[in-house]
């Protein structure tokens, strides 16, 4: 008997264990229109009802040969036969319910990446001359280039926002500040046609007004789980409660001043939500009133400049405030983002209205923290460790001219030059600064590649500032940011099988024409340029 109730405990032991709804998603990695894994399966089912029926048969049939049991112990026999017969039914009515809702994920997670010919960074041919001509021409053709444009413009924008900040109500409206550079232009590995710059420009309400943050990482955080490096604004007044102040509800005498309100001072009347640029019925910022507001500005700062620049400035983008293009009489084009943000704080982090280059968009009134100052400062951290004519820039120029490329040849995959430029500097913070000298091109050019498909693999890729704790103490991280959980940018990739998908083809295809596109457009680098986003 004890032998008999141990095989029924091992039947329903498998059946519980081979349930799909026991392990969801993350390890079933298979197509639900697999035919042989559904055959698999029925063969599994059919395999557990012949053990069930032979176990109920030897039952039976030691019952029939045993005394009459005990009224205690047939009880008791009864009762876990009544509890065999409930899971496992209730094992089957799971797996008949749950069969139409789960999510198979795709076979893809593990065999993608060795699809269409195994081609892996280590296996792909690359012609050490050709990588080498194709890097000194990115560089030297380039770099004055690069030069002359980020001068004109930064000369342009200091004069437009003059010409914004004259057009806006000082009193009543937002004071914006002087523009920061970002982006591969200002951290010098930008070489592409046409030329784009990214500047933010920090905003503040009028007073007596103030910005309160609302952190994804703060410990009374509320915020959901895709909402991670984001946060929440909170337009507050100063002494909301003006019992504070002492001047506005008795009398001071005529010898007594207020320090923080003149003699003549009237109380400045409240701005509405609206006028603050809330969202809807709330006092938290809003994104979309935001651009609103700068693209209407903007447009009238131009309109009062105009007539002192002898070129054609025109938005590229509506639903992006400060997306302007620059064409001059002779044809040549220079792309600016002026993008209006939020600074925390006393920090150079920022939050931003929208980022110029990435699909991900968040709802108001969740503003995304940009540390891309911190980033070029761990650049320039980096730039003062490593070798003379260092290989680590041109291997960024490279991966992001193959992904550009790749994007022309087959369309928009969920890999950005951002996730590019983190998987360089994860690499530079965990390889010896004596690697990286300009003869090595072409192995950290590999070893770039390989990070990149392994957090493709795994679907994982931290950001490198947030919740990194190897991050040197001297590029100044804010505390609150470091200490934070890590942020996986591939989390959509986690979330969504046909981006993974597409993602993923387009990886392998940019390892397999990567040796043939570096080659075919090393001879026209001169006259070209190098096309690639931020």
């Amino acid at each position: 008997m004890q032998g008999a109730i141990a095989r029924v405990c091992m039947v329903m032991a498998a059946a519980i264990l081979n349930h799909p709804l026991l392990f969801p998603q993350e390890n079933t990695t298979l197509p639900d229109q697999d035919q042989e894994l559904i055959a698999r399966m029925q063969e599994h089912k059919e395999r557990l009802e012949r053990e069930q029926a032979r176990l109920e048969k030897e039952l039976s049939q030691l019952d029939s040969k045993q005394e009459e049991p005990s009224s205690e112990e047939g009880y008791r026999w009864y009762f876990w036969r009544i509890v065999y017969f409930v899971i496992f039914l209730t094992i089957e009515m799971c797996r008949v319910q749950g069969g139409g809702d789960i999510e198979i994920w795709p076979v893809e997670d593990e065999d993608m990446l060795l699809e269409s010919g195994s081609i892996t960074p280590r296996t792909m041919v690359l012609d050490k001359n050709i990588l080498s001509n194709f890097c000194d021409k990115c560089t030297y053709t380039s770099a004055h280039e690069n030069w002359r444009v980020r001068e004109f413009v930064e000369g342009f924008a200091d004069d437009l926002l003059e010409s914004f900040r004259s057009v806006c109500d000082r009193e009543a409206d937002m004071e914006v500040w002087d523009f920061v550079g970002i982006g591969s232009m200002f951290e010098s590995w930008k070489v592409c046609k046409p030329l784009m710059c990214d500047l933010i420009v920090p905003f503040s309400p009028p007073d007596p007004y103030s910005y309160e943050f609302h952190l994804w990482c703060s410990p009374s955080s509320d915020m959901p789980p895709d909402m991670q490096g984001c946060g929440k604004i909170k337009v507050t007044r100063f002494g909301e409660n003006e019992e504070g102040c002492l001047c506005g509800n008795a009398n001071l005498g005529e010898d007594m001043l207020c320090l923080l309100h003149g003699k003549d001072d009237t109380l400045k009347v409240d701005h509405s939500p609206d006028e603050l640029l809330c969202s809807r019925n709330t006092r938290f910022l809003s994104k979309d009133q935001v651009m609103k507001w700068f693209q209407i500005s903007v447009t009238k700062a131009w309109g009062h400049i105009s007539h002192k620049y002898d070129f054609e400035v025109t938005f590229r983008n509506l639903d992006a405030a400060g997306a302007l293009k620059i064409r001059f009489r002779s044809g040549k084009v220079i792309v600016m983002n002026i993008i209006p943000v939020v600074q925390l704080k006393d920090t150079d982090a920022y939050f931003v209205s929208h980022f110029p280059s990435d699909c991900d968009s968040f709802p108001d009134p969740y503003w995304p923290l940009s540390v891309a100052v911190y980033e070029r400062n761990l650049l320039k951290h980096f730039a003062k460790r490593l070798p003379q004519h260092s290989c680590h820039l041109h291997c960024l120029q490279i991966v992001t001219f193959l992904n550009r490329k790749q994007t022309w040849l087959t369309g928009k995959s969920a890999l950005t030059n951002y996730h590019l430029k983190t998987a360089l500097l994860h690499l530079l913070l965990s390889k010896r600064p004596s690697v990286w000298g300009s003869e090595s091109v072409e192995q950290r050019l590999r070893d770039v590649l390989s990070f990149l498909q392994r957090s493709l693999h795994e679907k994982r890729l931290h950001h490198v500032l947030i919740g990194n704790s190897n991050v040197p103490k001297e590029v100044q991280v804010p505390e609150i940011i470091r200490k934070a959980e890590p942020i996986n940018l591939f989390r959509s990739l986690v979330l969504q099988r046909g981006l993974y998908a597409t993602t993923v083809r387009h990886f392998h295809e940019m390892l397999r024409n990567a040796p043939v596109l570096i080659q075919e457009y090393t001879p026209h680098l001169p006259n070209e340029g190098l096309h690639q986003t931020r």
